[in-house]
């Protein structure tokens, strides 16, 4: 399947910049994959759109203030943006300054005594580094929570880049789906019977990168560190028995949900860890996990555990974009895409939302 089926033009005015306020007054396109009916809505309508019994399901993956600066020995200056801790002083990450290479030392600049050393450059093109020390306790003086690159206004108040349930630090960027959602709109979700719960994803580089390769299928996924507890697990293999549907707030959570499925793709983790409940795989098709998931979901993948997803309108030629596609189907999401551009919808990480039903 050619890349540029997944490419698309995009005004730039279209691009949000800033977000909404407050938080649920974002614009929401509910679209149904049976009919193909597309209804304009705000997101606050959400609970009159849900019914009774649907199980809401949401990423709780807090960002790390993972933007940095540092200063080669040279004087050149070094933008870094950590991904993955792979131990207590080594960060996978994205570096932005001339010839970092291997062995490079560099120093931050708010804080010199912290020394860095460039160990490799990874698969993904990204680096290896090694810190003089933890930055466990350091990052929240040291760091800046980072924005996408196509977000070009400073933003005032950092909390609006997180989630109002955000609590797992970890993640690079936010899972943008659910900063629609406010504490008020929460309460009156549950007050029409509507239950949630919570996954963890930390996002990573391929929020991003994008399809770079001629093919879809020739893109290899970053892995992510991902969790689904056995509480959790109970309860959706409960819901799904009932007939009651799972949301996926976000493709952050739809890839946890669908790796618990397909445990697989679970690469140096745990499945299905003990406990003194029942077997989970013998109640439903979730089975809880704790590991770096793997899963690429593209058109053609058997979708086990999600019955609709909560979206932003996504970056062409992105593996989120190729997630829709398969989940929805391609035409329709073209056609979705297409109404939203005509309807003056915002886009991207601040933008407006999609319920998928």
């Amino acid at each position: 399947m050619r890349t540029e089926r997944f490419d698309y033009e995009l005004p730039e005015e279209l691009i949000a910049q800033e977000p909404v306020e407050p938080r649920d007054a974002s614009r929401l396109m509910v679209v149904d994959r049976r009919t193909g009916e597309i209804v304009h809505r705000r997101f606050r309508d959400l609970p009159d759109i849900l019914r009774p019994g649907d199980v809401l399901v949401a990423n709780d993956s807090r960002v790390i203030p993972a933007r940095l600066f540092a200063r080669k020995q040279t004087g050149g200056r070094v933008e870094i943006l950590l991904l993955v801790r792979r131990d207590e002083v080594t960060w996978e990450a994205l570096v932005r300054g001339r010839r970092v290479r291997p062995g490079t030392v560099m120093h931050l600049e708010n804080r010199p005594e912290v020394k860095i050393e460039v160990l490799d450059v990874t698969s993904a093109g990204g680096r290896l580094l090694r810190f003089n020390q933890p930055l466990n306790g350091l990052l929240s003086q040291v760091g800046q929570v980072p924005l996408p690159p196509y977000i070009r206004r400073p933003l005032a108040d950092p909390e609006r880049y997180q989630t109002v349930y955000a609590r797992e630090v970890g993640s690079a960027a936010a899972p943008t789906a659910g900063l629609h959602f406010t504490p008020r709109l929460i309460d009156a979700l549950k007050a029409r019977g509507i239950t949630f719960h919570f996954v963890t994803l930390h996002v990573g580089i391929d929020t991003f990168r994008p399809i770079t390769e001629e093919h879809v299928e020739d893109h290899t996924i970053h892995a992510e560190w991902a969790e689904l507890d056995p509480d959790t697990s109970l309860a959706l293999n409960k819901a799904i028995a009932e007939g009651r549907r799972v949301i996926a707030v976000g493709t952050t959570t739809m890839r946890v949900l669908e790796t618990a499925t397909y445990p697989e793709y679970v690469r140096e983790g745990d499945v299905g860890w003990p406990d003194n409940r029942p077997s989970v795989a013998s109640l439903g098709p979730l089975v809880p996990f704790r590991g770096w998931t793997t899963l690429y979901i593209t058109p053609g993948f058997s979708f086990r555990a999600v019955s609709a997803l909560i979206t932003n309108f996504h970056l062409p030629r992105s593996t989120l974009l190729v997630l829709v596609a398969a989940f929805m189907g391609e035409d329709l999401m073209w056609r979705a895409y297409q109404e939203a551009i005509r309807q003056r919808y915002r886009f991207y990480s601040f933008g407006d939302a999609m319920l998928i039903l």
